[in-house]
């Protein structure tokens, strides 16, 4: 019988502890770190064990996995004074937020020079489908790194695409899916505060939007519950604006031209500054029923 292997996740929080939870009660030994003490008690109460630091999970654990909200929280979680790199077992690295590609390669540099490997492994699909397990995944590394994470990838999701060897290239795609979702929201909610203004049925519309040409999971999947009047898919409007940025930025250093998702994004932007950005990110539909004078809502 297999010795139980110690792995660690750092970062609890909305997107974090959803994709946690998926590898509790499993084959591994589960060790956690959250600045929040509250984030880590349901855990610890459902058989995790709690660390005062990133190092010290990296004391322990072989493969630590990371969702952390920021580029500058990820770099001081990989290789601050607390950070994993000073763990003593730590082995493979990997980062699963979205954190674009420059910063994700100087987290693998840094991380390299104590001969620990880096996995860069985004996700997309949300809160609600990373507590099913149903989460798209991914990955960019060696594939000896890939091969010792896969197990624990495979509880998270079924959808897990190798983008490449090369650090960086999975927050790539990463911010590629993010900035079409991302104008894919804002162009549905227009479509739908338009059919709202002519008196359609907001319902009927969803599923004529699933069955036709117009379909797109952000139009169909995340606004199904908003246009309920239920704003709670489980990431914060600020997170999102975050991305669409980072997004930008990148297609700029690509020098890759985007007229039409850079306008989309200036919503987003908009809608930041008109204080939504603590909202769930699907209360991007209420800054466009209030450009319209309209509401996107069933039974209105």
């Amino acid at each position: 019988m297999s010795e139980t292997m110690d792995i660690g996740f750092l970062g609890l929080g909305q997107m974090g502890a959803a994709i946690a939870e998926r590898l509790l009660a499993k084959d591994w030994r589960l060790h956690v770190h959250d600045p929040a003490p509250s984030a880590m008690k349901r855990f610890v109460n459902a058989g995790a064990t709690a660390h005062d630091s990133p190092a010290s999970v990296a004391d322990v654990a072989s493969i630590v996995f990371a969702c952390l909200p920021s580029q500058q929280v990820s770099m001081e979680v990989a290789f601050g004074p607390r950070g994993v790199i000073h763990g003593s077992i730590l082995r493979v690295y990997v980062e699963m937020s979205t954190i674009g590609r420059e910063a994700l390669g100087r987290i693998a540099l840094e991380l390299s020079r104590k001969k620990i490997e880096t996995v860069d492994a985004p996700v997309t699909g949300g809160p609600p489908v990373a507590r099913t397990g149903n989460l798209t995944i991914m990955v960019s590394g060696t594939r000896a790194a890939l091969n010792a994470v896969e197990p624990m990838l495979a509880a998270v999701g079924p959808n897990i695409h190798v983008i490449g060897e090369r650090a960086g290239m999975a927050q790539t795609m990463k911010v590629v899916n993010n900035l079409i979702m991302a104008a894919n929201m804002i162009a549905a909610c227009e479509g739908l505060a338009m059919g709202a203004k002519a008196s359609l049925d907001p319902e009927m519309m969803m599923r004529v939007l699933k069955n036709g040409t117009g379909q797109s999971f952000a139009g169909c999947e995340i606004l199904a519950r908003a246009v309920r009047g239920t704003f709670d898919y489980g990431a914060a409007l600020a997170v999102v604006d975050k991305d669409v940025a980072l997004g930008l930025k990148e297609a700029s250093a690509l020098q890759v031209t985007m007229p039409v998702i850079r306008q989309a994004c200036g919503v987003w932007n908009a809608a930041c500054w008109a204080g939504y950005g603590d909202e769930d990110f699907t209360a991007i539909m209420k800054v466009v029923e209030r450009r319209n004078s309209t509401l996107i809502r069933s039974g209105t």
